[in-house]
């Protein structure tokens, strides 16, 4: 039987292998062990995004065959831009998370940008890039549905 604390743990990280962290009583926020583990989160993130990278060049130059038949030469092509296009949203990722790194580094990361005030642990376990508290970005959201 699957725990509900399992089931969080399991879909809470971008990464796999690595355990959410487990808030002590009466800790600082953004701690040098919250720092140290949000910023293992998001090496490993992009260590996996970048091995992704990499699997798909390997990919991209072993399946590359001038096909004679022109549909099958469309359909490679198609599988071949969609592969593209998705690298392309990871590499937009990776120098957010590089970003994101220096912050950490800085130790100016945990913090809104907007207002100041602290993100919190579970929505940084979800998205270690967030550099807004949810309340700032569903008003950013609402703005940007007013102005499309």
């Amino acid at each position: 039987m699957t725990t509900k604390s399992a089931i969080t743990r399991k879909s809470a990280l971008p990464v796999d292998g690595i355990e959410p962290y487990q808030e002590k009583k009466n800790e600082e926020y953004m701690n040098e062990d919250q720092l140290a583990h949000f910023r293992n989160i998001l090496i490993a993130w992009k260590t996996s995004l970048m091995e992704e990278v990499d699997r798909t060049m390997g990919h991209m130059a072993e399946e590359a065959s001038n096909f004679s038949d022109p549909a099958d030469r469309a359909t490679q092509e198609e599988e071949f831009t969609l592969e593209l296009r998705a690298r392309d949203r990871e590499r937009k990722l990776v120098r957010k998370i590089d970003k994101t790194i220096i912050r950490v580094d800085s130790d100016d990361y945990g913090f809104c940008d907007a207002c100041g005030i602290e993100i919190g642990l579970q929505r940084l376990e979800v998205r270690p890039t967030a550099n807004l508290c949810i309340d700032c970005k569903t008003t950013e959201e609402i703005k940007e549905k007013q102005i499309a």
